[in-house]
């Protein structure tokens, strides 16, 4: 029995508010920091989630060259890039990956776990990694602050009850 007046709710890019996120990688697994990031990105943690429309925030991952893997990851698992020449293949082990890109490690492991379309591109430029503890958006997380506090006090002229 279909009700009268209801409609289904569909976010609007005009209404998206991204915030900032930082998230510690050391001595944490690859993978679990992985999906945190990717479930933030694609803004399934938010009661507006849509998929086509890009509500998540934005992430910054510090630390990511202390990232940890288990079992025998760092020696065995490798990254090929093929430029398209003959020979032109390069493989990289996950031990050299982190001392040289600790970045790009990240981006991968994030990357395989969105979506395969052109919002998934979108949502990658989101993600800020670094391998230190130190970024450069920290007036974006002061401003995120300011948000959260906004919100979470009641406006004045409203009733607490």
């Amino acid at each position: 029995m279909p009700t009268k007046g209801l409609k289904t709710y569909s976010a609007k890019t005009a209404d998206m508010v991204p915030l900032w996120h930082v998230i510690d990688a050391t001595a944490r697994p690859l993978g679990r920091i992985s999906t945190e990031v990717a479930i933030i990105l694609q803004g399934k943690h938010r009661p507006i989630y849509t998929p086509h429309i890009l509500t998540g925030d934005f992430v910054v991952v510090v630390n990511a060259s202390q990232v940890g893997v288990t079992g025998k990851k760092l020696e065995r698992k490798k990254y090929y890039r093929y430029s398209g020449y003959h020979g032109g293949l390069k493989v990289n082990a996950l031990q050299d990956e982190l001392a040289r890109h600790p970045d790009r490690v990240i981006k991968h492991a994030v990357s395989g776990m969105l979506p395969k379309n052109a919002l998934a591109r979108h949502m990658l430029l989101r993600l800020k990694v670094y391998g230190g503890p130190d970024h450069p958006h920290q007036a974006q997380l002061a401003e995120t602050a300011k948000l959260q506090a906004a919100v979470a006090q009641p406006q004045s002229g409203e009733s607490e009850e």
